[in-house]
């Protein structure tokens, strides 16, 4: 109470007050009606010892002591900070009150310690340092914080409340509280820290509420929470006490420092506001070493931390600087939606430029980024385990010419969903294990990272996931990789969607598609348009293929070397003789030269199908280009080449069609017996015994004179050439039926060499 009840109340925030005000703290702690019993305006016994409206000279010094009162000022003034060092009290509370600092290391209270509505400034030129020895010259005690309220070792059976306070001490600590004990709660509402906020080691059995507090110490750290346990919850947020219009922030400038800290809870950071000073001084010297794994200049340091609920830090929360987490534990879910997270972007390696790092962390249920925006950063999730999904529906994250977002050989026990989002880089999974689907519907990724190797917008190299890969067009927003995508090793379960994407490259590389040894129930390559570069499925295999024309023309070719499918998704019926040859055409193009797999594969998956006769025509076909390429590479028996295929093709199909040997043996019959029958030798007109005659033919040797003249079975012995049938050596020919003669047995010969290659063809093919 003041020292004169007809004072207006003090307002202890205007400077130094009237004398009137004035009580001397020696005087208030004199024993007795003029001093503690003075102050108790409670009619009974109850140990509070409350002063208002007073202005409190001289130093308040209870240290070490051991009183059974609650001391509660109100509207006060002190001159020099109270001193409650090693003392034991009731409790402790200042409301609405003005002090220069406050002594409390290793204080016992029995209740709350409040600090309500009031200001804590320390004068940088005027703070004395607390020491527990006498000082002699600059002899100063070493550990002896320079701290505007030191709570160091303090123990407080109840809560502290520090709830629109202003706590100024721009050069020092605001609050020091290392290994401070609160059984309640530390509810700082609204509070304003200019200085540290250091609390490392302090153990609280209920919440920590920071909700609408600044944090103001941009050279350093914003808050110290090393090694802190909070049996409740972590509350960073919106204070929504009062209008809407008065709604305020948490905001920090400055590092928050929470490496090891275990929140029983939840740690709820919406609407935050971080921000680092990315060209500042760096605050810890060990984050000099240029270690590429460090962040130097981070927002939150919250690496090994241990939250048993969820971490939040969502909903309009915006951060300059990292989010570094790594080999964090948090139970629940990490929630990152419609946050924004930016750095300024490195010029020269490492870059130190990630926006969120995460490595090693498990989170045991989802991720949740839905519409994050990353204007300038990296997003770092390697080896990280998630337990339910990662959700990033309508994200942002932009780092052109980088990796935009990695996270190799992550655990993520559902889906990934990127739909709709926007890349500027390259994202990397490669080697991640998904337990359901990657699900990246309308996802547009430009300006990829480009290195020595590689130049892919998206890296899913050797990632095994559970059920689909879906890079597929979501309405009017088709999916777009400008630098192509890298499958390569990747297992699929189900299948692997391409529908309506558009696939390009960068040079030197020029790939597009590089799916070398996927595997996958079903491949859909159906892009809305061909792909700029080359497409590579060696040794790629699926169930069952769906494609379109456009996958066929994609600029630089197709690599078909051991790609294998079991079916085609749209088969070619049986009388549908144009599809196959157009498909067959598709083939030959994109693969710019002769490879035999290719066309033996698609004759397997047509008789598989039961399409014999198709698939004999992709066999025959198959060896028509391998003849063209082989007269290719002959310059001088190059046209020999060719007439031999010409004749192959034309006689029997290469053996695929061995109904032609006949039609040609028929056809030469009939030919060579008219030839032969309706012509007739000079020598039957010759009566001078030399030539035995048969009708209208001469026998060589006058000993055949049995023999009966057959044009049939002289042409069909011309034509057989191993089997002789007595015929062709006993006539006699000359002139144009000797040439005719021998052309007949030049044809058998490759008649005959043509039938035996198609049919030891036909018994290798069905072996």
């Amino acid at each position: 109470m003041p020292t004169d009840t007809s004072l207006p109340p003090l307002d202890p925030f205007a400077g130094v007050p009237d004398k009137r005000y004035e009580v001397k703290a020696a005087d208030l702690l004199k024993p007795g009606s003029s001093g503690l019993l003075r102050w108790r305006r409670q009619a009974t016994n109850a140990p509070i010892v409350q002063v208002e409206d007073a202005y409190i000279t001289g130093t308040l010094d209870l240290r070490a002591a051991d009183l059974n009162f609650l001391f509660q000022f109100e509207r006060c003034r002190f001159e020099h900070p109270p001193d409650v060092r090693e003392a034991t009290l009731l409790g402790l509370v200042f409301r609405k009150c003005w002090l220069p600092g406050l002594r409390a290391r290793n204080l016992r209270s029995r209740n709350d310690v409040r600090l309500i509505r009031s200001v804590i400034e320390v004068a940088a030129d005027s703070f004395e340092l607390e020491t527990t020895t006498v000082q002699r010259g600059d002899d100063r005690e070493r550990g002896m914080p320079n701290a505007a309220v030191n709570l160091t070792d303090a123990v407080i059976d109840g809560s502290v409340v520090l709830t629109r306070t202003t706590i100024s001490h721009p050069h020092g600590k605001a609050i020091q509280g290392d290994r401070l004990v609160i059984t309640g709660a530390l509810l700082a509402y609204r509070m304003v820290a200019k200085g540290e906020v250091r609390l490392p080691g302090m153990r609280t059995g209920g919440n920590v509420n920071f909700s609408g507090a600044t944090f103001d110490n941009p050279d350093g750290f914003a808050f110290n929470g090393n090694g802190l346990h909070i049996g409740g919850s972590l509350l960073c947020e919106v204070d929504n006490y009062g209008p809407a219009s008065e709604r305020k922030r948490f905001s920090a400038k400055g590092v928050l420092y929470l490496p090891s800290a275990t929140v029983d809870s939840d740690i709820v950071m919406r609407e935050a506001r971080l921000q680092v000073d990315q060209r500042g001084p760096i605050a810890v010297d060990a984050w000099k070493s240029g270690d590429p794994y460090l962040d130097p200049r981070p927002a939150l340091v919250a690496d090994r931390l241990k939250v048993d609920g969820n971490l939040e830090l969502s909903d309009g929360l915006r951060a300059f600087g990292t989010l570094r987490m790594v080999n964090a534990r948090i139970g629940g879910s990490l929630r990152l939606a419609g946050a924004e997270i930016t750095m300024v972007r490195g010029r020269a390696t490492p870059y130190y430029d990630r926006a969120l790092h995460l490595d090693g962390s498990t989170i045991g249920g989802d991720i949740e980024a839905t519409n994050l925006r990353v204007p300038v950063g990296q997003l770092r999730l390697a080896d990280v385990t998630v337990g339910g999904n990662f959700l990033a529906w309508n994200s942002m994250f932009l780092h052109p010419g980088r990796d935009a977002f990695s996270a190799r050989r992550a655990k993520i026990s559902g889906n990934f969903q990127l739909t709709d989002a926007t890349l500027q880089g390259t994202l990397r999974l490669q080697g991640a294990e998904i337990g359901g689907s990657v699900n990246m519907f309308g996802t547009l990724l430009t300006e990829p990272g480009q290195r020595k190797s590689s130049s892919f917008s998206l890296d899913i190299r050797t990632a095994r996931i559970g059920r689909d890969l879906v890079l597929t067009e979501d309405k009017d927003r088709p999916f777009l990789a400008e630098g192509g995508v890298n499958l390569d090793g990747a297992q699929i379960a189900r299948r692997l969607d391409m529908n309506g994407a558009k696939l390009g490259s960068l040079p030197p590389h020029g790939i597009a598609l590089d799916a070398s040894d996927v595997t996958a129930d079903e491949f859909v390559l159906s892009p809305a348009e061909p792909p700029t570069g080359s497409v590579r499925l060696r040794r790629a295999h699926c169930g069952a293929l769906d494609d379109n024309e456009e996958i066929w023309n994609a600029t630089d070719g197709l690599e078909l070397e051991d790609f294998r499918y079991d079916a085609l998704k749209h088969g070619i019926a049986l009388d549908d003789d144009k599809a196959l040859d157009h498909r067959i055409e598709l083939l030959r193009k994109a693969m710019r030269g002769y490879r035999p797999g290719p066309y033996d594969q698609l004759a397997a998956t047509l008789r598989a199908a039961g399409n014999e006769e198709h698939a004999s025509t992709v066999a025959l076909r198959k060896q028509q280009f391998r003849y063209e390429a082989l007269a290719k590479g002959f310059k001088f028996f190059g046209p020999g080449v060719r007439v031999w295929s010409w004749l192959q093709r034309s006689m029997v199909g290469y053996g695929f069609r061995p109904v032609r040997a006949l039609g040609w043996l028929l056809t030469l019959l009939v030919l060579g017996s008219l030839w032969f029958g309706l012509g007739k030798d000079d020598c039957v007109n010759d009566h001078t015994g030399r030539y035995m005659t048969s009708g209208p033919r001469c026998l060589v040797n006058q000993q055949d004179s049995g023999l009966q003249w057959n044009p049939v079975i002289y042409t069909a012995d011309l034509l057989v050439p191993i089997v002789d049938f007595g015929n062709k050596s006993r006539w006699y020919m000359h002139g144009a039926d000797n040439w005719v003669a021998a052309g007949f047995t030049a044809s058998g010969w490759v008649l005959a060499t043509t039938v035996a290659a198609g049919v030891s063809r036909m018994l290798r093919r069905e072996s």
